[in-house]
């Protein structure tokens, strides 16, 4: 087995370069923030960022300057409101942006992982979007005669994906709320993974059904616990639904912004100085009771 084993400022460093169409995925948790906070302490510019849901990561990326477009299908501080900084750089026509269905989004992802040039699909209440979105085509379909809608491939320069546990690999087991995390790393050309914990190989092997990425096309593999707060990973902690009210107070003010990126982002050197820093408070209010599931019999073959 080939480890591909770093840290991720090494990954970021060689995998993410300015101008490059950068896909953080995750719906709910699993949300790729570490990767997200080392790509602004490393400067990148200049950077499409594509997401089904832009999250606050992506509100604290565009407020650091890294982005001159964002490619989503949701937008929002979830449970709370706006994304205020990313709401007021396209209002202000200093961000670039495409808009889709959540379906549309996966749908370009399904494309670009499956190497067509566009998918098909169903209209699904999307008539806004699609006056909105040039991409938004239709074609006819050769079988009945009618009209469906098309999307482009979605191919990003770098997908990130945060899971549970992976091998140095790459091969990575991922539960709870599946995303577009197989969909992305497939249409990626790299893949920086980031994992809670690092396990052996018999490990991934002994649950093949859980194993969404595999390690043939992960360039880069990073141990890095905690890597989602504020949002959660299944099994692992609790969604920081405090901080999530926090940045809206935040991102109300530009100075503060700078100030929280300042302190929690520039002054920190990596996720491990970012969880202790957090403190054995949010710790103890993050910390989550074990729920196993049942055990798998395989059986002998």
């Amino acid at each position: 087995m080939m480890s591909k084993l770093m840290s991720l400022s090494q990954a970021v460093a060689e995998n993410v370069k300015d101008g490059d169409l950068v896909y953080a995925a995750g719906f709910t948790h699993l949300i790729p923030f570490a990767a997200g906070h080392e790509i602004i302490r490393q400067g990148r510019k200049d950077l499409t960022l594509a997401r089904a849901t832009p999250d606050l990561i992506y509100d604290q990326m565009v407020a650091a300057g890294c982005a001159r477009k964002v490619i989503f299908s949701y937008m929002g501080n979830p449970g709370v409101g706006s994304l205020r900084i990313v709401r007021a750089e396209l209002e202000a026509g200093r961000l670039e942006w495409e808009e889709y269905s959540h379906f549309g989004m996966i749908s370009r992802l399904q494309a670009g992982a499956t190497g067509l040039s566009f998918m098909p699909m169903n209209p699904t209440g999307a008539a806004d979007l699609a006056r909105a979105n040039a991409e938004y085509r239709t074609v006819t379909d050769p079988y009945s005669g009618r009209e469906v809608v098309v999307v482009p491939a979605l191919n990003p320069d770098v997908a990130i994906v945060h899971v549970q546990r992976a091998d140095a690999e790459g091969n990575a087991h991922i539960w709870g709320i599946i995303g577009e995390q197989k969909e992305a790393a497939f249409a990626a050309r790299r893949v920086i993974l980031t994992a809670e914990e690092i396990v052996s190989e018999e490990i991934i092997r002994s649950d093949p059904n859980r194993t969404l990425i595999p390690g043939f096309i992960v360039d880069a593999v990073c141990e890095a616990p905690h890597a989602s707060h504020p949002s959660y990973t299944q099994g692992y902690y609790d969604r920081d639904n405090a901080f999530y009210l926090e940045w809206d107070e935040i991102s109300k003010s530009m100075d503060r912004v700078h100030a929280y990126l300042d302190e929690w982002v520039y002054g920190v050197a990596d996720r491990q100085a970012y969880w202790e820093k957090l403190g054995d408070e949010v710790h103890k209010r993050l910390k989550i009771a074990s729920r196993p599931s049942a055990a798998v019999d395989y059986g002998q073959y």
